[in-house]
């Protein structure tokens, strides 16, 4: 049996790539008045601007029920589960832990995607490839870890009051005490979210998204993907542009953000994602 394929729902895969190659999502939660909600499994209105809205990690207990399911589909062969940044969310460690608990710990490889949304998913559907096509627990494992680190991830925030509460910022103190700054440009770095630069503009900091983007991707070919949050024309008319930009796209998924990151980035967030020589799946 192929090699099982684990995420979790902040990778916002969309749900025929992940029927077509058999990949187990774990839902992340959101909580709402007190209520926990399953990313991809509840439906709930969610107001993103609500300082009520928060987000919990899934528990080592899921974790364990998700991988244990995942190595009895794999006949035995293994699992590699591709999660969230540790840096960004708990889910890794909670990852950690639920392996260590189990019989069969050796059949079962954790990676951090160093990244968020399709940061995560685009490392996960290149793992999954190469499991569907009968590669080995160390292929699989290794072509994951691969795309993950050459992987790069930029976004623009349309407010920053979710950035201020969740406070995923690694470099807080050096946006939020520039008041006159009010449209940042992100990154993801080793798994960190970081300030990369300062607009006055939405039109000025989607520039700097480009050719963020555009430069990462380099010239032999990239995998990407474009998210937003309520923010579909931005998103279409970035799409088009990163196509006349970057040579020899291999591959270009465009989805929303989940509500696990939505309650963090806020809507108007558009974010691209980068794998630059594709991702080897």
């Amino acid at each position: 049996m192929p090699v099982v394929v684990v995420t979790d729902s902040s990778a916002s895969l969309p749900a025929r790539l992940v029927e077509e190659l058999g990949i187990d999502v774990v839902p992340l939660h959101v909580l709402v008045d007190d209520r926990a909600l399953r990313e991809g499994v509840d439906t709930c209105d969610i107001d993103y601007a609500s300082a009520t809205v928060s987000t919990s990690a899934a528990s080592p207990g899921e974790l364990r029920e998700a991988y244990e399911r995942a190595l009895d589909r794999s006949g035995g062969d293994g699992v590699v589960a591709v999660h969230i940044s540790r840096q960004l969310s708990a889910t890794w460690e909670a990852g950690r832990q639920a392996i260590r608990d189990m019989d069969a710990a050796d059949r079962v490889r954790l990676v951090d995607s160093l990244s968020a949304g399709l940061g995560t998913g685009l490392p996960t559907l290149s793992a999954a490839r190469r499991a569907a096509a009968g590669a080995s627990l160390d292929i699989v494992y290794d072509t994951a870890v691969a795309a993950a680190g050459r992987g790069r991830a930029f976004i623009v925030v349309n407010r920053t009051e979710q950035l201020r509460r969740g406070g995923r910022l690694s470099s807080a103190a050096a946006f939020f005490g520039t008041e006159l700054v009010t449209k940042p440009i992100l990154q993801i770095i080793d798994g960190r979210l970081e300030l990369r630069e300062k607009a006055r503009t939405r039109s000025k900091a989607f520039a700097k998204l480009l050719a963020a983007a555009v430069d990462a991707a380099g010239e032999d070919g990239a995998a990407l993907a474009v998210q937003h949050l309520g923010a579909p024309e931005a998103a279409a008319i970035l799409t088009d542009q990163l196509t006349d930009l970057i040579p020899g796209i291999h591959e270009l998924v465009t989805m929303e953000f989940g509500p696990t990151l939505a309650v963090h980035l806020g809507p108007g967030a558009v974010g691209v994602l980068v794998v630059p020589g594709g991702c080897g799946g």
